[in-house]
């Protein structure tokens, strides 16, 4: 199983300002749409409390240490990045998205087979932030550049990083 990260990150690792999107950028929300539907979705209690709802086509698993949480029937909550992990291993999924928030990232790194950032050309103020990575253990496998546009106020870019096989 692929566990992938898949987050919008600005050029200071920005990721979330008070719970929200430091950013409007419609060509990323049609981008992690597109790449996550059908899929299960990993997130911390936080993440999945700013969506106010699931997103459709996803199945939630929602880490917390909360052991009275509760998310809607057709979603789980669990207590660790390891208890999320192992669902996807147990249902054979081929591929789990992990959607953050920035602890949880922090913790998926040693997990995750590749990530899907999309870089914004962009130093916004913000309170929440995408942690740092080692680029030399990742390679690129693809990478798409995107100019602003009316509907999208910055440069931005879609890339996916492999982790490199270790030696």
């Amino acid at each position: 199983m692929i566990v992938s990260i898949i987050v919008a990150k600005a050029k200071n690792n920005a990721i979330g300002i008070k719970g929200d999107l430091p950013w409007r950028l419609p060509a990323d929300l049609k981008h992690f749409k597109k790449t996550t539907a059908g899929h299960h979705v990993i997130m911390g209690r936080k993440t999945f409390e700013t969506l106010q709802k699931p997103l459709p086509g996803r199945t939630h698993i929602v880490i917390t240490s909360n052991r009275n949480y509760s998310v809607p029937e057709g979603h789980r909550v669990v207590h660790s990045l390891e208890e999320a992990i192992a669902i996807g291993k147990e249902k054979e999924l081929e591929k789990i998205f992990i959607l953050g928030g920035a602890e949880i990232y922090k913790l998926a790194l040693p997990y995750c087979h590749e990530m899907i950032i999309t870089e914004i050309d962009a130093v916004p103020e913000a309170d929440t932030y995408f942690p740092d990575f080692k680029k030399e253990n990742w390679a690129i496998s693809d990478k798409s550049n995107y100019q602003k546009d009316e509907n999208n106020p910055f440069n931005f870019s879609f890339v996916t990083y492999k982790r490199k096989a270790v030696p």
